[in-house]
């Protein structure tokens, strides 16, 4: 009779156990930095439910936009932290830099869907050594690439105006790696230094000009802050080509750009977060480089500012935008 009462506690015990795994329901907080990062948490989604995270079944999502707000950035990060949320993912270098800093020396794993300089958060791309993993825009690595792209679409180009920001998570390199990429072409390098969103809207005019110069760059950090419509609208009223630093730039205006594809990071990334939720460290996890990186050319701008794509770069897109 003993045995037979245990085997029964046993048993129920056990479908206790089974049905309060069954219905774990895993938190998963997200931080973007702007608009224009959003695409990377909707692929992170997309594949997740691919791999078998239902929303509201097994799986709630808790995203944040600091809308460019960089002291948002730093609240919302300590709130994602605090939350104790399964896993953080963020979008960017500055949306990762101050989710890295609120939850060093916790054991909550973050993962950065894209960021343009992760050595900023990991010892190195074999290992981060800590909390953090994630995948590569390879934003940084690509300036030199997307410089040649604008001298190539607009050869006349000489002087070519930059938006830097000073504040920028990654100021300092980025702004080398111009000035270096503009070196290399024989370009000069007009360099107009902003702090935020509202000074740019209320300078606009007289920063994106014909009188500066004959070409806009956008290097990665001034994205954060810029709202590309607006400087597109500038840029065709003033029939100056803009080169961006990311394709998302683009279908907000822009000519052209030559970068990694955030829907598509988002998904990379969310097999890394699969493998985290099923055991895996972070630390284990190598940062990836992104699987494809695209060109995309916006035909309405080109149009709109007069300019003729050369043949050979229309085969060479891999999208284009009518």
């Amino acid at each position: 009779m003993n045995k037979t009462v245990s085997a029964l506690i046993f048993g129920f015990v056990l479908s206790l156990a089974n049905s309060s795994e069954a219905q774990k329901v895993y938190r998963i907080g997200a931080l973007v930095a702007t608009d224009q990062f959003i695409p990377a948490f909707e692929g992170f989604k997309k594949k997740m439910a691919e791999l078998g995270y239902i929303e509201e079944k097994n799986i709630k999502y808790d995203l944040h936009n600091a809308k460019g707000e960089r002291d948002a950035l730093k609240t919302l990060a300590e709130k994602l932290v605090k939350d104790k949320h399964d896993v953080i993912v963020t979008s960017s270098t500055t949306a990762t830099a101050p989710v890295a800093k609120a939850s060093a020396g916790t054991n909550i794993p973050v993962v950065f869907l894209s960021a343009g300089n992760p050595l900023e958060f990991v010892k190195s791309y074999a290992s981060s050594g800590n909390n953090i993993t994630g995948i590569s825009s390879s934003s940084l690595d690509l300036i030199d690439k997307r410089m040649e792209l604008l001298k190539e679409l607009v050869p006349r180009v000489k002087r070519v105006i930059t938006l830097q920001v000073p504040s920028g998570t990654n100021y300092e390199k980025a702004r080398h790696l111009t000035l270096e990429a503009a070196r290399k072409l024989g370009l000069v390098l007009v360099e107009v230094e902003v702090s935020n969103h509202e000074e740019i809207k209320s300078k606009i005019s007289g920063l994106v000009t014909r009188k500066l110069g004959d070409g806009v760059f956008i290097p990665p950090d001034a994205a954060v802050i810029v709202v590309m419509e607006e400087i597109a609208q500038q840029a065709i009223k003033e029939q100056l080509p803009v080169v961006g630093p990311n394709i998302e730039n683009v279908k907000r205006g822009a000519l052209a750009a030559y970068s990694s594809d955030y829907f598509a990071l988002g998904q990379q990334g969310a097999v890394l977060v699969d493998k985290i939720l099923k055991g895996a460290k972070p630390s284990d996890l190598p940062t990836e480089q992104p699987f494809k990186l695209k060109l995309v050319l916006n035909l309405k701008t080109a149009k709109a500012i007069g300019l003729k794509i050369p043949k050979e770069i229309l085969i060479r897109a891999d999208e284009l935008i009518e």
